[in-house]
């Protein structure tokens, strides 16, 4: 009998290390089937809602649940590209330093108040403080309402990924009562296209009523609409096979399973995973700060092997962290470090360590499928390896303080957010990017922070991702994929940042 558990691949996707102008108005069907029709639609998610605070709340698995119940001043398609949402267009300034919003009038929230251009400058006010959402706000001065279906960004600065983070999840919009009340965790109260059901088990099952009149409502023809958070892959596909569910989060396991039950299935990037560099500056006094260790340890792992072996072989063998044929991917760049040992032992006797080094690395069991291969790889260098074990939510606090470890990092559809992320600025996973101990680098990030956006920012970018292979910023050792199941009813785009896509990317044949 096959065995339906997920691999440490796909469980390692609900831990990812990172999250991830228009004029139409939004209001088409989007090819969610006919005007009035409706299809049950009941999800099973890898994980729990984080929080209903959109403020709050992740970017990862969240997606089905806020995008039910709440809109969003821009939502997103399946490339990552801002859409309108509660904004119906948007205008850029030619100096950056404002954006300007027209928004619907026809909203309203689940508590009966209007979301007027006073409700949503409060709503972004309070995203814009939030402990996730800031992040999408870094560079507001302030927000203002200047009439009754228009408001206002005023920028410190030109800001390319506010928008696209926006879209992404970082923009829906919360009652301006229940804000001040204060309750938003435990009970949602915004004005999207359902309300979260009375009958709903926290941590087991949620069940949503339909808003019957609400302004986008063709989009959203499920019902009744269940999530389910289930993270044992047994018990997701066995509930697919008995009709409890319809949509599935799942690896290879449910892929295969699939073609036997005339499933759909659809695939996305989501992560990188491989060795992430934290002492590329020295400052630990580790041996990471040199070029040429970095460099060994490039060459030192069979991708290809690992590939087949860890990953299944879904998703792609890179070592780049720019997504696979997205922009500022460059798939020359793939040759740079082809599996070499001997080159590997070369460069660390060359770096000084011709018996290799000892280090200090974390574990955690969710990373547990790649410690056996490097272990491996690491005595072929002389390299002898503590692991300090610990649990998951104490690696995500304590691994960036480690010169190396093992990471598994959520990537973005927009470039100029994984240059943000993974490369100019100090994360909790990468507290000390070492920019300045790296040749060229921060010259080169200067020139894609000031290329005119498109083709221009997208050639610096591309430049940037040739540096930074060649100082060996990290060692990736693939891409992996997402893979959701679904029954033939329902269509799934996947969107590279979002580890659930949202309703919106849910359509009905």
């Amino acid at each position: 009998m096959m065995k339906k558990t997920l691999t440490g691949v796909a469980a390692l996707a609900a831990v990812a290390l990172a999250l991830t102008g228009c004029s139409s108005d939004g209001s088409g069907d989007g090819g969610n089937g006919a005007a009035g029709a409706s299809q049950p639609l009941s999800i099973g998610n890898f994980l729990d809602v984080t929080n209903w605070d959109p403020a709050s709340a992740d970017l990862g698995f969240d997606g089905p649940y806020l995008s039910a119940v709440y809109d969003a001043l821009l939502t997103t398609n399946e490339k990552g590209e801002p859409q309108p949402g509660i904004a119906k267009k948007w205008e850029v300034s030619s100096d950056f330093k404002t954006v300007t919003f027209d928004i619907r009038t026809d909203a309203k929230f689940s508590d009966g108040s209007k979301l007027d251009a006073a409700a949503a400058v409060a709503g972004l006010q309070h995203l814009q403080k939030g402990p996730t959402s800031q992040e999408a706000y870094t560079n507001v001065e302030s927000i203002e309402q200047t009439d009754d279906h228009t408001i206002v960004f005023h920028m410190k600065k030109r800001d390319d990924t506010m928008l696209y983070l926006m879209g992404l999840g970082r923009s829906y919009l919360a009652s301006p009562k229940a804000i001040t009340g204060g309750k938003l965790s435990e009970k949602p109260v915004g004005s999207g296209p359902y309300t979260l059901g009375e009958n709903s088990t926290p941590g087991s099952e949620y069940d949503f009523d339909k808003v019957k009149d609400h302004w986008d409502a063709k989009q959203f023809p499920f019902d009744p609409l269940k999530i389910t958070p289930l993270s044992d892959g047994t018990a997701m596909l066995n509930a697919m096979e008995a009709g409890q569910l319809n949509l599935i989060y799942t690896d290879k396991t449910g892929s295969d399973a699939a073609k036997k039950n005339d499933w759909n299935v659809a695939k996305g990037l989501s992560m990188w995973a491989g060795l992430q560099f934290a002492d590329r500056s020295g400052a630990m006094g580790s041996p990471i700060g040199k070029l040429k260790v970095r460099q060994a340890l490039n060459y030192a792992f069979d991708t290809n092997a690992m590939h087949t072996s860890i990953a299944q072989g879904q998703g792609y063998v890179t070592n780049q962290f720019f997504p696979v044929d997205q922009t500022g991917y460059v798939k020359s760049l793939n040759d740079r470090y082809k599996y070499d040992i001997a080159k590997a032992k070369q460069l660390l006797a060359e770096a000084g360590y011709p018996n290799g080094f000892e280090i200090s690395m974390p574990m955690a069991p969710p990373f547990q499928p790649y410690q056996a291969i490097t272990e491996q790889t690491f005595k072929q260098l002389g390299i002898k390896v503590k692991w300090d074990s610990t649990d998951f939510m104490s690696y995500m606090g304590k691994a960036g303080k480690y010169p190396m470890y093992i990471a598994v990092i959520a990537m973005d559809s927009n470039p100029v957010a994984t240059v943000e992320r993974q490369i100019a600025k100090p994360q909790w996973y990468n507290p000390n990017p070492g920019i300045d101990t790296l040749d060229g680098v921060q010259a080169q990030l200067d020139k894609v922070f000031a290329a005119a956006p498109g083709d221009a920012q997208n050639t610096e970018i591309e430049k940037l991702n040739e540096l930074v292979t060649d100082q060996a910023y990290n060692a990736v050792w693939g891409q992996n994929e997402n893979t959701y199941v679904s029954t033939k009813e329902f269509t799934v785009k996947p969107v590279i940042g979002l580890m659930f896509p949202t309703l919106r990317q849910i359509t009905v044949k």
